[in-house]
């Protein structure tokens, strides 16, 4: 990888699919125990703690659960400054920390990691309980995915690394 990346699951395990970025760690972990060059960090329901976490990264992928307006499992992958905005829009109590507010931390302080993204995925349910929903459940492959396609693109940012448009397809067609 270029630098140092950070794999932030955000989200409340008490609550199904509210949990599903803590899961995703989990699923990563499991299914892709050769990739070892990254941080994996849980950060719960986010506090500014996580602020020094997020800057000293290079790397950032956020997964996290969202009102995409869609169907419950749909997936949505938000780069860059896309990611910012999106991320500015989540509405929290004064009393809340939100991704955006993090973001926008590492904005003033100069230290945004370069390369962010933000896996999103719909919920079905953010009631009371462990267990994901079915359509949150079949979705984490798919999270996977394009979590695999991010890390070897920014990969491929590394000099003599020249298949990076095949790694990248690769990961996305399997």
């Amino acid at each position: 990888m270029t630098g140092k990346t950070l794999v932030l699951g955000i989200g409340n395990t008490l609550l199904s699919d509210e949990g599903v970025g803590v899961h995703m760690l989990d699923w990563m972990q499991t299914h892709h125990p050769e990739i070892t060059d990254i941080d994996y960090l849980d950060g719960g329901t986010l506090s500014f703690t996580l602020a020094p976490y997020i800057e000293d990264a290079d790397n950032l992928i956020v997964i996290d659960a969202a009102e995409l307006q869609a169907a419950p499992g749909t997936l949505q992958v938000f780069r860059g400054d896309e990611m910012d905005r999106f991320a500015g829009k989540t509405k929290r109590s004064v009393h809340e920390v939100s991704l955006g507010d993090l973001l926008a931390i590492a904005h003033l302080t100069g230290c945004v990691p370069a390369n962010r993204a933000l896996v999103a995925i719909q919920p079905q349910a953010v009631d009371w309980g462990h267990s994901l929903s079915n359509p949150v459940k079949q979705a984490l492959p798919g999270a996977g995915k394009h979590m695999l396609a991010l890390l070897s693109e920014w990969h491929c940012a590394l000099p003599g690394i020249d298949t990076c448009a095949s790694a990248v397809a690769a990961n996305l067609a399997t």
